[in-house]
């Protein structure tokens, strides 16, 4: 009986890596709002981070998280550093670029799990108001990535917070 409950166990484990072996070796996640207010009024609240408290998704999960800003006070070149919680993890943010439409920022998770992506915030006027995407794309190495993504995936994992944070962002910048 141990012996077939064991076959059964590393039967399973085997095809749990393979179907996480097959997994793209990339990843996007992308959320769009329209917000009452001019693209840049909206890229005044992302291009500065200090900023960020007042729409992040993140900034109220944990009281006691510690941030330290650095470079520029804002646009390209600005850094924050966040270390929290298991919630909120610890990482580092910096602005590569903004242009009129769009700004990239470079996103690099280093707890609990390290993973190096890009987050670009996309701007397009619509008469008064401004449809803004929310996007973030990067690399899926297997561990954690590919294997988590046998049973969940990136999208079901921050989608929510993205809309949460376009709907904190759409708050801020209507005001």
């Amino acid at each position: 009986m141990f012996k077939l409950i064991g076959i059964l166990i590393l039967v399973a484990v085997v095809v749990i890596l393979i179907v996480a072996w097959s997994k793209p070796n990339s990843f996007r996640v992308q959320r769009s709002a329209t917000i009452n207010a001019s693209p840049q009024k909206i890229a005044a609240l992302i291009n500065d981070f200090h900023n960020w408290n007042d729409w992040s998704p993140w900034a109220h999960i944990d009281p006691d998280m510690k941030t330290t800003y650095s470079g520029p006070a804002s646009g390209v070149g600005s850094v924050y550093l966040w270390e929290g919680n298991s919630k909120v993890g610890q990482g580092r943010m910096e602005i590569l670029a903004i242009q009129p439409t769009q700004t990239t920022v470079k996103l690099d998770f280093l707890k609990p799990f390290e993973g190096h992506n890009t987050t670009d915030f996309i701007f397009q006027p619509q008469g008064s108001s401004t449809q803004v995407e929310w996007v973030m794309y990067g690399p899926m190495t297997f561990f954690p990535g590919k294997l988590m993504s046998v049973f969940t995936s990136m999208d079901k994992m921050i989608g929510g917070d993205f809309e949460k944070g376009l709907a904190n962002l759409k708050v801020a910048a209507e005001k």
